[in-house]
């Protein structure tokens, strides 16, 4: 393996990008690479095998997607039903549906076609796209590997392909069979690889698939950001706290609070909304119709609050989120750096406050000391000038009606299917016995909201389908999609009877994720 060195600074027209792909980058408002696309482009363009590493928010997604469009339009079109040319894998739905936005404006440019491919959805309309033809598919392993058994994608065209997150999906456990897909795709293919670290068996998928691979390495992956100022404010009670956090969410802009618990992110929300700071809240414990709505509403600037648990850690990309608030420190720094990673993205600036109580501080300094930071806490009150300074003009009180409160939680609460459809009857809960006989192989909320990945049931909470609506409110959900990491089990594991589930529910349609 061979390591490269960042490139000077360069534009995408010096790197080699194809006339059509320069057109549509600067339609976007790309005028200049990032320092992870500037690193990458001149051997990716080459047809290189590529190994990158780059912290969060770096713009690995745009990194990968020019030199994949470019080389297919380059190659001349062939586009064949169920035998893509081009192959992303991802681990999670709602990241293959970013990836698929982010490439949508480039294959628009060069009449190339792409196709997401993931679990829980029924798999018949992916199928009918497929057959239709595909130039690139932006897969989750599971889902690709039922379809590839089923004998309805073949493997044997595929020219370039992408791992993206390849930790995370080892952390997840799709290794095994993100290495039975590489092994289907042909050997002399290029293979480009993203991912924080090479552990936990990603080097061994780097030393079988990938050839002569260069590796760039754009600062570290869990080190801090340099547009990134980190504070920690101590506060003396749990009272003061609660009024330092309703202080820290009543700025104009966007600001995200990460708690450790699904109950205390949901009673947050629910508080702050009540005092006239409109948030949602975003759980494991939310229905898919009700975390999309929710995600929407922070997009559009409905609400300016998210409260969330570690699920949006990885994976929420929404721009100008000028803070995040650890109003519980997490409980190890990459945690932190996840978490704090949902500001000062692509180049943009932001701050971090972490909240401490008195008997948090050794916690806090280990916490600290571990992601690389040198950062002296600050003894506070909710009043105090350093935390109004960072607060900037508060935003004007709306009144609790007018955010209709309570509406995510009771989506939650009922049926997906029915949440849009007034007229039909509601379903009867099966009992907590039958429900807890019906597992889905498709979802496993972020471990951080219990300590470690596990599987959903299949009926969602207190007996509900946790699948998108089928209805015509795609706007919310579109707009949403982008910013979540829902994760994707398929074939992996779980049972027949679960798989078989986790494929009865609807496709939500890709929508333009962030660069």
């Amino acid at each position: 393996m061979t390591t490269r060195s960042p490139s000077p600074a360069a534009t995408f027209d010096t790197l080699g990008v194809g006339a059509p792909l320069l057109r549509a980058l600067a339609a976007q408002g790309f005028s200049a690479p990032l320092p992870i696309q500037a690193a990458t482009l001149p051997d990716t363009l080459a047809g290189r095998d590529v190994l990158a590493r780059g912290r969060t928010g770096s713009g690995k997604t745009l990194a990968f997607s020019i030199p994949m469009v470019d080389r297919l339009h380059r190659l001349g079109h062939r586009r064949l039903p169920g035998r893509p040319r081009g192959l992303v894998l991802a681990p999670t739905r709602e990241l293959a549906t970013q990836i698929a936005a982010t490439l949508e404006p480039l294959t628009d440019a060069c009449q190339l076609r792409v196709v997401t491919v993931f679990g829980g959805v029924p798999q018949a309309r992916q199928v009918r796209e497929l057959r239709s033809g595909a130039d690139i598919v932006v897969a989750c392993p599971g889902r690709l590997e039922d379809l590839v058994k089923q004998g309805l994608v073949t493997l044997d065209e595929v020219r370039i392909t992408v791992l993206d997150e390849a930790d995370h999906m080892a952390d997840l456990g799709f290794l095994p069979g993100v290495t039975r897909i590489l092994a289907a795709t042909p050997a002399d293919g290029q293979r480009m690889l993203f991912s924080a670290t090479l552990d936990n068996g990603v080097n061994k998928l780097v030393q079988r698939f990938l050839r002569n691979p260069l590796s760039h390495t754009v600062d570290e992956a869990h080190s801090p950001v340099p547009a990134m100022t980190h504070h920690v404010f101590e506060i003396g009670d749990s009272e003061a706290k609660r009024a330092l956090v309703h202080t820290l969410a009543s700025g104009t802009g966007r600001r995200i609070l990460f708690m450790r618990t699904k109950h205390h992110a949901r009673r947050l929300a629910k508080q702050l909304t009540t005092a006239g700071i409109p948030a949602a809240d975003l759980h494991g414990n939310l229905s898919q119709v009700a975390r999309d709505r929710n995600l929407a509403a922070f997009a559009d600037g409905t609400t300016r609050v998210l409260v969330a648990t570690d699920i949006a850690a990885r994976g929420v990309h929404v721009d100008d989120v000028e803070l995040v608030v650890h109003v519980d420190p997490p409980a190890e720094h990459k945690a932190y750096l996840h978490r704090s990673g949902r500001t000062a993205r692509a180049g943009s600036t932001g701050d971090v406050v972490t909240i401490m109580l008195p008997e948090q501080r050794k916690d806090v300094a280990v916490l600290l000391r571990k992601a690389g930071l040198d950062v002296r806490p600050q003894q506070v009150r909710p009043d105090s000038a350093e935390v109004t300074a960072l607060v900037g003009p508060v935003a004007a009180p709306v009144a609790p009606s007018a955010s209709k409160p309570g509406r995510a939680e009771q989506d939650s609460r009922r049926p997906a299917s029915g949440a849009d459809s007034p007229s039909r009857k509601p379903r009867r809960s099966r009992g907590p016995a039958a429900r807890n006989r019906r597992t889905t192989a498709d979802e496993r909320p972020a471990a951080a909201d219990n300590g470690r990945a596990r599987a959903r049931t299949g009926r969602g909470p207190r007996g509900t389908a946790d699948v998108p609506a089928r209805t015509g409110g795609k706007p919310a959900r579109e707009r949403a999609a982008a910013a979540t990491g829902r994760t994707e089990r398929g074939s992996s594991g779980g049972t027949k009877r679960a798989q078989a589930h986790a494929r009865s529910a609807e496709s939500p349609r890709p929508v333009r994720g962030n660069r």
